[in-house]
């Protein structure tokens, strides 16, 4: 049986059947999924049942592996799988649940924002790879936005001047968004934390399209006040995650969901992450080149 592509919406995300992915693929099997990311930004594969090794070796058919961001900024004991694999979950390293003034937990909620995985590196991610092993019985949902859309239906004035802004990322941007301060990621760790350049409008050779570049990592636009760089990338944000330009993906245990990060937008819905468990794993594959190059 060959792989069939169904579209989820019109433009934007497709699903994917007729395949076994934990299993050696052909490289014809890896072009096809390689094109279909070009075409739909974001694949959704159901009744995927992997363990974090088979996850992994199907994830380098498609580039390096990045170490997760959570387990580069933990100490060793606090992480509860390997530093490769970012631990999209609500457990501690014991498995259990965790508190709800937990640091860990806190930090996560910036997941909750719409972003753009590791757009905090200088040298940002390709695809993000999601493995759902337990979903809650209501909530934790998905959303993915479509940059490539979003960025064709801006009016002429703006494209314009969008097209060569520089804008920067960090983690603690986004983390102060919702209250968690810089300083509780430790001293030891602040380095990482130092704001990295990318374009606001990126272009892919390969479809021939630009998208934009948004993320709640977004900080500051070169050149501008803070105050009208932030005021400036929450319209852009605004725009860019109309219902027209959002799949709401609804996980199922043993999906696997690949997206896009140059070319999309995402962001966790809310669950009851006190009781609830969601064990969602993710490896993420490291992108090819800088956007734009970086402060000395």
């Amino acid at each position: 049986m060959s792989m069939t592509f169904t579209p989820l919406t019109p433009n934007f995300a497709a699903e994917v059947a007729g395949i076994d992915l934990t299993r050696p693929l052909s490289r014809d099997q890896v072009q096809a999924i390689d094109d279909g990311m070009d075409r739909w930004g974001v694949l959704v594969f159901h009744g995927q049942r992997f363990d974090d090794e088979t996850q992994l070796a199907f994830s380098r058919n498609f580039g390096d592996l990045e170490i997760s961001s959570g387990a580069e900024m933990s100490k060793p004991e606090e992480n509860r799988l390997r530093v490769e694999m970012a631990d999209i979950s609500n457990l501690d390293a014991q498995n259990r649940v965790r508190a709800a003034d937990d640091r860990k937990r806190l930090g996560s909620l910036g997941n909750r924002l719409w972003h753009s995985d590791a757009s905090f590196r200088a040298v940002p991610a390709k695809y993000s790879l999601l493995s759902a092993r337990i979903v809650p019985p209501t909530g934790g949902n998905t959303e993915f936005a479509d940059m490539r859309s979003a960025y064709d239906a801006l009016d002429e004035a703006t494209k314009a001047e969008i097209e060569d802004l520089i804008t920067e990322h960090s983690n603690a941007y986004s983390r102060e968004m919702i209250g968690f301060p810089k300083a509780a990621y430790g001293a030891e760790f602040q380095d990482k934390l130092r704001p990295v350049r990318h374009r606001l409008v990126r272009y892919d050779p390969d479809t021939g399209r630009k998208s934009l570049y948004l993320s709640a990592h977004i900080g500051a636009v070169l050149g501008w006040p803070i105050p009208e760089a932030r005021a400036y990338i929450r319209d852009l944000m605004e725009h860019a995650t109309q219902r027209q330009f959002v799949y709401a993906h609804t996980w199922k245990v043993w999906d696997l969901v690949i997206w896009d990060n140059r070319t999309t937008m995402h962001r966790a819905r809310r669950y009851n992450d006190l009781t609830d468990i969601r064990d969602m794993r993710r490896s993420t594959i490291r992108g090819e080149g800088m956007t734009v190059q970086q402060a000395a």
